[in-house]
C-alpha cells in the first residue's frame, strides 16, 4: 500500500507546481505567450524563401500568431540578416580538426505602429566531433546542426516576443536574469541582445 502512494503523491506534487509556475506566468520552452499587441503581424526578410525565413514563419503559426501583408497599421517583424561561420578548438596530432564550434548570428527587428522599433541579435554556439576519415558524413552532420541551430535562434525570437512590452522594453524578469539558454545535452549556448540604434542599419 505504501508503494502505491508513493508514485501518487509524486504524481500530485507535479501537477501542483506545473499549475503553480503557470499561475506565476512560467511557459514551458516552446510554449509562448505572446502580447495581444503582436498576435498579428507581418514577416519581412533579407530573403523570402531562406530556411531561416521558412522555420520564423512556422514557429510564429505554431504559436498561434497570424503572419499578414504589411501594412502601416500592422507591427512587423523583419529578418535583418543570418550568418554562419566555424572554428576550430581542438586537433589532433596530424593538425587535422578534430572539434569544432559553428556560431549562428541572426539579427532582427520588431516594429510597432507609434511605438517604435526595436533591433535584437541572437547567437547560437554549437560544438561538434569532427573525423577527417567520414568528410562525407560529417559535411551532412554540419547541414543539419545548422538547421537545428536555426530553430533554436527562431524559438529564441518567439521567446524574445514574449517577454516585451507594449512600449518594445523587456520585461523586468528579462531584464534581470537576461535572454540566455543553455542546451547542454547538445552542447549548444543560445543568447539574445538589444543592439542599440547607433550600431544597426533597417535593410528591408
Amino acid at each position: 500500500m505504501r508503494s502505491f502512494h508513493i508514485p501518487l503523491l509524486r504524481h500530485i506534487f507535479l501537477v501542483l507546481l506545473t499549475v503553480s509556475l503557470t499561475a506565476c506566468g512560467f511557459h514551458l520552452r516552446g510554449d509562448y505567450d505572446v502580447p495581444e499587441a503582436l498576435d498579428k503581424l507581418s514577416v519581412t526578410s533579407y530573403d523570402q524563401y531562406s530556411k531561416f525565413t521558412r522555420m520564423v514563419k512556422n514557429r510564429l503559426r505554431l504559436n498561434e500568431i497570424e503572419i499578414v501583408e504589411p501594412a502601416e497599421d500592422i507591427p512587423n517583424l523583419h529578418l535583418v540578416s543570418e550568418s554562419v561561420s566555424s572554428r576550430t578548438l581542438s586537433i589532433y596530432q596530424n593538425t587535422i580538426a578534430a572539434e569544432k564550434e559553428l556560431t549562428l548570428n541572426a539579427t532582427f527587428q520588431v516594429t510597432v505602429p507609434d511605438v517604435g522599433t526595436k533591433t535584437f541579435s541572437t547567437r547560437v554556439t554549437r560544438s561538434y566531433l569532427d573525423n577527417p576519415l567520414t568528410a562525407l558524413a560529417k559535411s551532412l552532420e554540419s547541414a543539419m546542426i545548422t538547421d537545428e541551430m536555426r530553430q533554436l535562434a527562431s524559438s529564441q525570437i518567439i521567446r524574445l516576443m514574449a517577454r516585451l512590452k507594449p512600449d518594445l522594453t523587456l520585461s523586468e524578469r528579462s531584464r534581470q536574469f537576461g535572454m540566455s539558454d543553455e542546451y547542454d545535452e547538445k552542447n549548444s549556448h543560445v543568447s539574445t541582445t538589444e543592439v542599440p540604434a547607433d550600431q544597426h542599419t533597417i535593410s528591408q
